[in-house]
């Protein structure tokens, strides 16, 4: 909005809401205030359809799958034991992370353990996410790894004949969503995958969209810089060719204070000497940029609470280590309140000519792929592998899936993988539970720590607080 109200004429390309934090947590996803893109009850509930799209078209292979395994004249000798697609829905439920299918009726009995995952964690959405178009969608929904025959030879998607079947379901999901800021901007909306267990950014084609129709894009990569802008950079960019010109980090204060050792019962209160030792975590990220050889300016998105001496603690530093922090009083003010920060993101990007630098090469092994950005991105001394995970390693080599990306499921909590770390933690190991192969997308997704990907719902979620009336005005998004 900043950047159209100076003259220049930028499109934001941003993520679709998952129902399960509008429900869960978070609540909606569309901005506040008057920083907002909007309808906001439509594209909080349901939108175009999207998620609906990707949830079927993944549960489509699931449904073959299982039909597969229980049809004596057309099988394909597959392992129920090797099988390791799930099912997906679109909301919190830990329930479901672990079940048995094939009990009851009277069809040939395969009973079997397996789950479900949210659907922003689903391969068919990154699929979706990284496809260039309707072609190369199908041919990577193709690639999706399902499981070994009992004579070990590798099922993809495409020996169950249904990947042409999947892509006719997304052939409207594959198009990019046209909406709105409060102030009349164009916003493309399309694509949802989680940062801390999926890319966690939108799609390429909504991206390339947005550059073909204005003269700037403004994109998001959700979550910390060590997990959203880690993925933007080394798998879309690297698998998209896109080259970014500048970085916007964004931080609160609240949040540094967090980092700074704040109780989250405080965090509205002012403590200039916790946003100090919060910097540290700050820090970090504002390296982590550097690595990839991009120039930033730090956003410091204004909450009411916020003090001038914690905002002025936040823009010393920032000045000690050579990059500018603004002020984005967005929330407040709409594209008023970032308009200094706007000039200078211009400038930036106006004089970046060289190309980013990858933090790593998908020929290298896996493990130095998941070792590089360990210690480089998150800080860790090393990463350990559980027996799961060795074996997982061993699978991946055998199907000669070495060269693909890497994308590393870690909770958004902290640096680390132990979300009780705060700050900028240091001598820790990274512990890799597990590594889910994802061909078809192009990544293999190596799970540390606790993290889960089909997430839970709070205590009190916020879907308690959702409501609509007599008339259809829905209630309780935000």
């Amino acid at each position: 909005m900043a950047m159209n109200r100076i003259g220049k004429k930028t499109t934001a390309v941003l993520r679709e809401p998952s129902l399960g934090p509008v429900f869960g947590i978070k609540g909606g996803a569309t901005g506040g205030g008057y920083a907002q893109v909007v309808p906001m009850e439509d594209i909080n509930l349901h939108f175009t359809g999207d998620f609906s799209a990707v949830e079927k078209a993944h549960n489509l292979l699931s449904a073959a799958i299982d039909n597969n395994l229980q049809n004596k004249k057309n099988t394909l000798g597959l392992d129920p034991r090797t099988v390791i697609w799930k099912r997906v829905m679109d909301m919190n439920d830990r329930a479901l992370r672990q079940i048995v299918v094939g009990l009851g009726g009277d069809f040939v009995r395969r009973p079997r353990e397996t789950g479900f995952d949210i659907t922003a964690a689903s391969e068919v959405m990154a699929i979706l996410c990284l496809s260039d178009n309707l072609e190369n969608l199908k041919t990577r929904l193709g690639n999706i790894f399902v499981g070994f025959t009992y004579d070990k030879k590798p099922i993809y998607a495409r020996d169950l004949k249904v990947h042409g079947a999947m892509a006719a379901l997304l052939k409207d999901a594959i198009q990019p969503n046209l909406v709105q800021t409060l102030e009349g901007n164009p916003a493309i909306i399309h694509g949802g995958p989680f940062a801390n267990i999926a890319q966690g950014t939108n799609t390429v084609i909504a991206t390339r969209m947005g550059l073909s129709l204005s003269d700037y894009v403004v994109t998001e990569a959700g979550f910390g810089f060590d997990l959203g802008a880690e993925k933007f950079f080394d798998i879309k960019c690297q698998s998209s060719g896109l080259s970014p010109r500048a970085v916007v980090l964004v931080a609160t204060i609240r949040a540094l204070k967090y980092h700074g050792g704040s109780d989250l019962k405080t965090l509205t209160t002012p403590n200039p000497a916790a946003v100090a030792k919060g910097m540290e975590n700050l820090d970090k990220h504002l390296e982590n940029v550097s690595l990839f050889g991009l120039p930033m300016v730090v956003a410091i998105n204004k909450f009411p609470t916020d003090t001038d001496e914690e905002i002025q603690v936040v823009r010393d530093r920032c000045k000690e280590k050579g990059v500018e922090a603004f002020l984005s009083d967005v929330w407040a003010k709409g594209g008023e309140g970032a308009l200094e920060m706007a000039e200078a993101v211009a400038r930036l990007a106006d004089a970046q000519q060289a190309p980013f630098k990858p933090l790593y090469d998908w020929n290298w092994s896996v493990e130095e792929k998941i070792r590089t950005i360990a210690t480089r991105i998150y800080g860790a001394e090393a990463v350990d592998y559980t027996p799961k995970a060795k074996a997982d390693l061993r699978k991946i080599d055998r199907l000669g899936l070495n060269h693909l990306a890497v994308c590393i499921a870690k909770t958004q909590k902290s640096l680390s993988d132990n979300p009780e770390l705060l700050g900028r933690p240091k001598d820790f190991v990274v512990t890799v539970r597990e590594i889910e192969i994802a061909s078809g997308a192009g990544f293999v997704v190596p799970i540390t720590g606790e993290i889960m990907r089909m997430p839970g719902l709070p205590e009190v979620p916020a879907a308690e607080f959702i409501d609509v009336d007599s008339e259809g005005n829905i209630t309780g998004l935000f």
